[in-house]
């Protein structure tokens, strides 16, 4: 009877489909979203709260995507087991073989991380649930523009929908010059997987990932040699705290390795890792993470079929809406490029799906903060310097440190230092850059002046907690402004 009520009628390429799941013809949705990371997940509960219809669609088992699995969340998670248990941040006050646990383990690392990984995991499952999103498990790929099917191993089932966000994230690129092996030679989604903590790391890639695991391991005592092409590290942030960020890895023995290339990764037979750098240098290491770009999660789309295209890197083309070049089609986070970050990613899926339904939205891509968690982090808003001056915009910079202030003495983080940079006529606002430990969260007092286009004046006039890290603003404002009176 079921056999006789299916059918599939195929015409010009186009796939008109009737399914019939348990009696009942195709699912029909206001909104798929494809990809359960943080821009999917904004994205479905968006259009739920519109009064829409929404499902998504994950082909893992689990939800959350890269970022609650193996990306975001596990490697912040062992960044705090990493501070925690080295003693790291006492060690200023208390020596530098100050350790809360003397003999630190992979397991060490892994049980944090995958305690919170499960806790976000059921957070995440319980919000879906509350909004009425359907969550499907299974591949996901278009028939047409309109219509996708779902493969898993209960079969396959066919949707229609009439707007769709692409939210499938990235995925490690893979090199044939490495022959990654799952233990010592690795993509950074496999961490959690090294039986050990290495006595000495090669680590491939100067972009945020790298650098992040860089610092990690540095401070776990690992003798970490890191590999970037470039001329420098994270080429989008401040010069001047990036310059402050790599004496901090020198003096924690890193040794950086930039304007190199690798030609060749090799495994020898006493399972030491060498990479073979284009310089004819040999670079040794007990362990080595490949962390040189990620690939777009296109393949299993078919993107042909739904009339669209990606690019080399896996990334799909979108204008200032997200919005593809099939106007009911939207794709947000990882998968579109640049800045891949998670807090960026869950407001394009929110707009995303604000647009797919005609409804306003007030954002400014301008007002996104970074943050970058190296040891110690980084975060910033606004313009750089560089930018700044290549743009021929005049500024007058306000400096503070850590170490004067008592909140740092306290904390025993005498290394950070906060950047106001702003307009010497108007005195507004044109940028704040952070390195210390606590800057992504610090930096969100700078984001509010910034945002609402305030001077620095309003530092001046402020009363902060004392002490606190926050009275850095104060000092800033007030050195930069002691600057003009000079002038």
């Amino acid at each position: 009877m079921m056999a006789e009520l299916q059918a599939r009628v195929n015409k010009d390429s186009a796939i008109a489909t009737v399914i019939y799941s348990r009696g009942k013809p195709m699912e029909k949705y206001d909104l798929i979203v494809v990809g359960s990371g943080p821009g999917g997940q904004r994205a479905a509960i968006q259009a739920a709260k519109f009064g829409k219809r929404a499902a998504l669609i994950e082909k893992l088992e689990v939800i959350g995507g890269t970022a609650i699995n193996t990306g975001t969340i596990p490697s912040k998670t062992i960044r705090e087991a990493v501070l925690h248990l080295s003693g790291y941040q006492y060690q200023s006050i208390y020596g530098v073989n100050y350790r809360v646990k003397e003999q630190i383990t992979m397991a060490d690392l892994s049980f944090r991380a995958l305690n919170v990984i499960k806790t976000e995991i059921d957070v995440i499952r319980a919000q879906l649930s509350r909004n009425g999103i359907e969550v499907v498990t299974g591949t996901a790929s278009f028939l047409d523009p309109h219509h996708m099917q779902v493969t898993s191993s209960r079969g396959q089932v066919e949707f229609e929908a009439g707007n769709i966000v692409i939210a499938t994230g990235t995925k490690p690129a893979v090199s044939p010059l490495v022959p990654f092996n799952d233990t010592t030679i690795i993509n950074s989604d496999q961490i959690l997987k090294m039986p050990v903590i290495p006595k000495a790391m090669i680590v491939v890639g100067g972009g945020v990932i790298g650098v992040e695991y860089v610092c990690m391991f540095a401070t776990l005592g690992v003798r970490v040699t890191l590999i970037e092409k470039r001329p420098r590290l994270l080429e989008f942030a401040d010069a001047e705290m990036i310059e402050a960020l790599c004496y901090h890895l020198r003096d924690r023995r890193v040794t950086l390795r930039l304007n190199e290339e690798v030609e060749s990764v090799e495994e020898t037979p006493d399972h030491t890792v060498v990479a073979n750098l284009k310089s004819k240098k040999k670079v040794t290491g007990d362990a080595l993470l490949y962390a040189v770009g990620r690939q777009g999660n296109v393949d299993e789309l078919n993107l042909a079929a739904g009339g669209l295209e990606a690019d080399a890197r896996g990334r799909i083309p979108v204008d200032e809406n997200y919005q593809t070049k099939q106007a009911h089609v939207y794709a947000v986070g990882d998968v579109i490029g640049f800045p891949s970050l998670g807090s960026v990613s869950m407001e394009q899926g929110r707009i995303a799906a604000a647009r797919a339904f005609g409804m306003p939205t007030n954002s400014n891509r301008a007002n996104y903060p970074y943050g970058i968690y190296t040891i110690p982090e980084i975060s910033f808003i606004g313009k750089t310097e560089e930018q700044l001056t290549e743009e021929g915009v005049p500024y007058e910079v306000g400096m503070a440190f850590f170490r004067e202030i008592a909140r740092g003495q306290i904390r025993g983080d005498t290394t950070g230092r906060l950047k106001l940079l702003f307009d010497p006529s108007t005195k507004e606002l044109l940028g704040v850059h952070i390195i210390g430990e606590g800057a992504s969260e610090l930096l969100h007092i700078g984001q509010a002046v910034f945002a609402l286009k305030g001077t620095v004046e309003y530092f001046v006039d402020t009363v902060f907690n004392y002490p606190t890290l926050a009275e850095c603003y104060k000092a800033a404002a007030f050195n930069g402004l002691n600057k003009l009176v000079r002038a």
